[in-house]
Protein backbone atom coordinates (compact mmCIF):
# COMPACT_ATOMS: atom_id res chain seq x y z
CA UNK A 1 0.00 0.00 0.00
CA UNK A 2 1.61 3.25 -1.15
CA UNK A 3 -0.61 5.58 0.89
CA UNK A 4 -3.34 5.45 3.50
CA UNK A 5 -5.06 8.58 2.20
CA UNK A 6 -4.60 10.55 -1.00
CA UNK A 7 -5.93 14.04 -1.66
CA UNK A 8 -5.90 15.13 -5.29
CA UNK A 9 -6.78 18.53 -6.76
CA UNK A 10 -8.95 19.48 -3.81
CA UNK A 11 -10.49 22.96 -3.87
CA UNK A 12 -12.92 24.44 -1.37
CA UNK A 13 -14.64 27.81 -1.11
CA UNK A 14 -17.25 29.36 1.13
CA UNK A 15 -19.21 31.68 -1.11
CA UNK A 16 -16.68 33.78 -2.99
CA UNK A 17 -13.92 33.13 -0.46
CA UNK A 18 -11.45 30.47 -1.63
CA UNK A 19 -10.06 28.51 1.31
CA UNK A 20 -8.31 25.60 -0.42
CA UNK A 21 -7.07 25.45 -4.00
CA UNK A 22 -5.66 22.43 -5.83
CA UNK A 23 -4.45 20.68 -2.67
CA UNK A 24 -2.49 17.49 -3.28
CA UNK A 25 -1.01 15.21 -0.62
CA UNK A 26 -0.42 11.58 0.25
CA UNK A 27 -0.31 10.14 3.76
CA UNK A 28 2.04 7.18 3.96
CA UNK A 29 1.64 4.39 6.52
CA UNK A 30 3.72 4.28 9.70
CA UNK A 31 4.42 8.01 9.60
CA UNK A 32 3.37 11.15 11.44
CA UNK A 33 2.63 13.93 8.97
CA UNK A 34 2.49 17.44 10.41
CA UNK A 35 0.41 20.04 8.58
CA UNK A 36 1.88 23.43 9.38
CA UNK A 37 -0.02 26.62 8.76
CA UNK A 38 -0.88 29.85 10.51
CA UNK A 39 -4.28 30.39 12.09
CA UNK A 40 -6.88 30.76 9.34
CA UNK A 41 -4.75 28.98 6.75
CA UNK A 42 -7.45 26.38 6.08
CA UNK A 43 -6.10 23.45 8.12
CA UNK A 44 -9.44 22.68 9.80
CA UNK A 45 -11.31 22.92 6.49
CA UNK A 46 -8.89 20.48 4.89
CA UNK A 47 -9.31 17.99 7.74
CA UNK A 48 -13.10 18.21 7.48
CA UNK A 49 -12.89 17.48 3.76
CA UNK A 50 -10.65 14.51 4.54
CA UNK A 51 -13.24 13.25 7.01
CA UNK A 52 -16.00 13.57 4.40
CA UNK A 53 -17.82 16.19 6.45
CA UNK A 54 -17.42 18.86 3.77
CA UNK A 55 -17.90 18.39 0.05
CA UNK A 56 -15.18 20.20 -1.92
CA UNK A 57 -15.95 22.04 -5.13
CA UNK A 58 -13.28 20.02 -6.94
CA UNK A 59 -10.91 17.15 -6.34
CA UNK A 60 -11.03 13.85 -4.53
CA UNK A 61 -10.13 12.28 -1.19
CA UNK A 62 -9.39 8.54 -1.25
CA UNK A 63 -8.96 6.45 1.89
CA UNK A 64 -7.39 3.03 1.30
CA UNK A 65 -8.26 3.47 -2.37
CA UNK A 66 -11.94 4.36 -1.83
CA UNK A 67 -13.61 7.78 -2.13
CA UNK A 68 -14.06 8.86 1.48
CA UNK A 69 -17.59 10.13 0.83
CA UNK A 70 -18.63 6.82 -0.70
CA UNK A 71 -16.87 4.49 1.72
CA UNK A 72 -19.06 2.15 3.74
CA UNK A 73 -19.27 2.07 7.53
CA UNK A 74 -16.54 -0.56 8.17
CA UNK A 75 -14.06 1.56 6.26
CA UNK A 76 -15.10 4.84 7.88
CA UNK A 77 -14.64 3.19 11.28
CA UNK A 78 -10.90 3.18 10.58
CA UNK A 79 -10.67 7.00 10.69
CA UNK A 80 -10.69 8.92 13.97
CA UNK A 81 -10.41 12.62 14.73
CA UNK A 82 -9.25 14.80 17.63
CA UNK A 83 -10.68 18.36 17.44
CA UNK A 84 -9.19 21.43 19.07
CA UNK A 85 -12.10 21.44 21.50
CA UNK A 86 -14.17 18.54 22.83
CA UNK A 87 -17.13 17.94 20.53
CA UNK A 88 -19.00 15.42 22.70
CA UNK A 89 -22.36 16.19 24.32
CA UNK A 90 -21.86 18.39 27.38
CA UNK A 91 -23.82 16.06 29.66
CA UNK A 92 -21.72 13.02 28.80
CA UNK A 93 -19.03 11.76 31.13
CA UNK A 94 -15.94 10.07 29.72
CA UNK A 95 -17.52 6.73 30.67
CA UNK A 96 -20.68 7.67 28.73
CA UNK A 97 -18.65 8.74 25.70
CA UNK A 98 -16.51 5.62 25.64
CA UNK A 99 -19.57 3.38 25.97
CA UNK A 100 -21.30 5.18 23.10
CA UNK A 101 -18.24 5.00 20.85
CA UNK A 102 -17.57 1.35 21.68
CA UNK A 103 -20.81 0.51 19.86
CA UNK A 104 -19.73 2.43 16.75
CA UNK A 105 -16.26 0.93 16.25
CA UNK A 106 -15.72 -2.79 15.75
CA UNK A 107 -12.02 -2.50 16.60
CA UNK A 108 -12.70 -0.62 19.86
CA UNK A 109 -10.24 -1.72 22.57
CA UNK A 110 -11.42 -1.53 26.21
CA UNK A 111 -7.88 -2.46 27.20
CA UNK A 112 -6.52 0.59 25.39
CA UNK A 113 -9.10 2.81 27.11
CA UNK A 114 -8.17 1.46 30.54
CA UNK A 115 -4.44 1.83 29.90
CA UNK A 116 -4.62 5.38 28.54
CA UNK A 117 -7.10 6.61 31.14
CA UNK A 118 -4.86 5.37 33.92
CA UNK A 119 -1.80 6.99 32.35
CA UNK A 120 -3.48 10.36 31.85
CA UNK A 121 -5.82 10.40 34.86
CA UNK A 122 -8.96 10.96 32.78
CA UNK A 123 -11.84 11.81 35.17
CA UNK A 124 -14.31 9.11 34.15
CA UNK A 125 -17.32 10.39 36.11
CA UNK A 126 -17.01 14.11 35.33
CA UNK A 127 -19.23 15.58 32.63
CA UNK A 128 -17.50 16.98 29.56
CA UNK A 129 -19.00 20.37 30.42
CA UNK A 130 -17.35 20.34 33.86
CA UNK A 131 -13.92 19.16 32.65
CA UNK A 132 -10.95 21.45 32.36
CA UNK A 133 -9.62 22.00 28.86
CA UNK A 134 -6.78 19.59 29.61
CA UNK A 135 -9.08 16.87 30.91
CA UNK A 136 -11.27 17.19 27.83
CA UNK A 137 -8.20 16.99 25.56
CA UNK A 138 -7.09 13.76 27.26
CA UNK A 139 -10.59 12.32 26.88
CA UNK A 140 -10.71 13.13 23.16
CA UNK A 141 -7.27 11.59 22.56
CA UNK A 142 -8.26 8.37 24.33
CA UNK A 143 -11.49 8.25 22.34
CA UNK A 144 -9.53 8.57 19.08
CA UNK A 145 -6.91 5.94 19.92
CA UNK A 146 -9.21 3.27 21.36
CA UNK A 147 -10.74 2.28 17.96
CA UNK A 148 -7.21 1.38 16.73
CA UNK A 149 -7.62 3.50 13.59
CA UNK A 150 -5.74 3.31 10.32
CA UNK A 151 -5.91 7.10 10.02
CA UNK A 152 -5.76 9.55 12.92
CA UNK A 153 -6.46 13.22 12.20
CA UNK A 154 -5.74 15.85 14.86
CA UNK A 155 -6.63 19.54 14.70
CA UNK A 156 -4.50 21.64 17.10
CA UNK A 157 -5.06 19.18 19.99
CA UNK A 158 -2.36 20.72 22.20
CA UNK A 159 -3.39 24.36 21.75
CA UNK A 160 -4.18 26.43 24.82
CA UNK A 161 -3.22 23.68 27.29
CA UNK A 162 -1.21 24.62 30.35
CA UNK A 163 2.45 23.48 30.05
CA UNK A 164 2.27 20.39 32.35
CA UNK A 165 -0.93 19.11 30.74
CA UNK A 166 0.36 19.87 27.25
CA UNK A 167 3.49 17.85 27.96
CA UNK A 168 1.45 14.94 29.31
CA UNK A 169 -0.97 14.82 26.37
CA UNK A 170 1.82 15.31 23.84
CA UNK A 171 3.84 12.60 25.54
CA UNK A 172 1.03 10.06 25.20
CA UNK A 173 0.56 11.03 21.56
CA UNK A 174 4.28 10.60 20.81
CA UNK A 175 4.28 7.17 22.46
CA UNK A 176 1.25 5.99 20.47
CA UNK A 177 2.17 7.45 17.08
CA UNK A 178 2.85 6.52 14.40
CA UNK A 179 0.11 3.92 14.17
CA UNK A 180 1.03 0.37 13.24
CA UNK A 181 0.40 0.31 9.51
CA UNK A 182 -1.63 3.52 9.73
CA UNK A 183 -1.02 7.21 9.15
CA UNK A 184 -1.30 10.29 11.35
CA UNK A 185 -1.95 13.86 10.23
CA UNK A 186 -1.45 16.50 12.90
CA UNK A 187 -2.51 20.04 12.03
CA UNK A 188 -0.74 22.69 14.08
CA UNK A 189 0.98 26.06 13.99
CA UNK A 190 3.22 25.10 16.93
CA UNK A 191 6.74 24.62 15.58
CA UNK A 192 8.02 22.94 18.75
CA UNK A 193 5.28 20.31 18.53
CA UNK A 194 6.04 19.84 14.84
CA UNK A 195 9.75 19.34 15.55
CA UNK A 196 9.02 16.69 18.17
CA UNK A 197 6.30 14.80 16.32
CA UNK A 198 6.88 14.95 12.57
CA UNK A 199 8.28 12.37 10.22
CA UNK A 200 7.10 14.53 7.32
CA UNK A 201 6.12 18.20 7.21
CA UNK A 202 3.56 19.79 4.90
CA UNK A 203 3.13 23.56 4.72
CA UNK A 204 -0.29 25.00 3.90
CA UNK A 205 -0.26 28.61 2.72
CA UNK A 206 -2.52 30.54 0.41
CA UNK A 207 -4.86 27.56 0.27
CA UNK A 208 -2.18 25.32 -1.24
CA UNK A 209 0.33 22.78 -0.01
CA UNK A 210 3.52 24.63 -0.94
CA UNK A 211 6.08 22.41 0.77
CA UNK A 212 6.29 18.70 1.52
CA UNK A 213 9.53 17.49 3.06
CA UNK A 214 10.75 14.59 5.18
CA UNK A 215 12.15 15.75 8.51
CA UNK A 216 15.32 13.74 7.95
CA UNK A 217 16.07 16.03 5.00
CA UNK A 218 16.00 19.03 7.35
CA UNK A 219 18.17 17.46 10.03
CA UNK A 220 21.92 17.29 10.37
CA UNK A 221 23.88 14.94 12.62
CA UNK A 222 23.70 16.10 16.22
CA UNK A 223 20.74 18.42 15.64
CA UNK A 224 18.82 19.38 18.74
CA UNK A 225 15.08 19.97 18.85
CA UNK A 226 15.75 23.72 18.89
CA UNK A 227 17.78 23.52 15.68
CA UNK A 228 15.06 21.55 13.95
CA UNK A 229 12.47 24.06 15.17
CA UNK A 230 14.59 26.84 13.66
CA UNK A 231 14.75 24.98 10.35
CA UNK A 232 10.97 24.56 10.35
CA UNK A 233 10.59 28.28 11.03
CA UNK A 234 12.55 28.95 7.85
CA UNK A 235 9.69 27.34 5.89
CA UNK A 236 7.42 30.23 6.85
CA UNK A 237 7.40 33.72 5.42
CA UNK A 238 8.07 36.41 8.08
CA UNK A 239 4.37 37.29 8.28
CA UNK A 240 3.43 33.68 8.88
CA UNK A 241 6.10 33.25 11.54
CA UNK A 242 4.60 36.16 13.45
CA UNK A 243 1.13 34.60 13.36
CA UNK A 244 2.45 31.17 14.30
CA UNK A 245 4.26 32.22 17.48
Amino acid sequence: MSSVMSVSGLSMAFGKQKVLEDVNLDLAPDRVHVLLGSNGAGKSTLLRCMLGLLKPQAGSVDFLGVDVRKSKAPLRELITYVPDEADACDWMTATDLFYFLSKQYRRWSPEKVKELCERTQVPLKTSIKSMSRGEAAKTMLVAALAPQPKLLLLDEPFARLDPPTREQVLGVFLEEAPLDGGAVLLATHDLEVAARAADRVLLLEGGRITTQVDVEELQSDGDTGQRLTARLRELYTPAEVEQAR
